[in-house]
């Protein structure tokens, strides 16, 4: 496995119900599997997040999971 297998295997990991992928141009981003209500899109939950590279993609995943527990 490469480098990016192996980060997108230990992101998925780490953050299940989020599918990661990486852009032709090297952007990173992950996608929820399953679907929001209204409510949690208008709360501010994200389908899908990017960022430039791994480490701010946990990051971001971070932040969705913390505001899912109500921790902003």
């Amino acid at each position: 496995m490469g480098d990016f297998d192996d980060l997108k295997a230990a992101i998925e990991g780490d953050f299940p119900g989020w599918q990661v992928w990486r852009s032709d141009a090297g952007r990173w981003y992950a996608t929820r599997s399953g679907d929001l209500t209204d409510a949690q899109l208008q709360a501010g939950y994200a389908m899908t997040v990017a960022a430039d590279d791994s480490v701010g993609l946990r990051r971001l995943l971070l932040d969705q999971t913390r505001e899912e527990r109500g921790e902003r």
